[in-house]
């Protein structure tokens, strides 16, 4: 993703395969680069570095 989110819409979760990873900043607050992996059972949220992107808006960002 290009934008930062305070949560990942869902809909963008449910296109993972199981094994599959989303790497995306989240935040504006405390801003930071996370990957989300889908597993068998659901999913698996890791943080990784501090970064900074703009805000996402528009009808992604719907669910605020």
């Amino acid at each position: 993703m290009t934008a930062a989110p305070p949560r990942v819409p869902e809909p963008l979760k449910q296109q993972l395969k199981v094994g599959g990873r989303l790497v995306f900043a989240r935040g504006q607050i405390r801003p930071g680069a996370e990957v989300i992996t889908r597993t068998a059972v659901g999913f698996s949220e890791k943080s990784v570095i501090p970064v900074r992107f703009v805000p996402m808006t528009g009808k992604a960002d719907e669910s605020r």
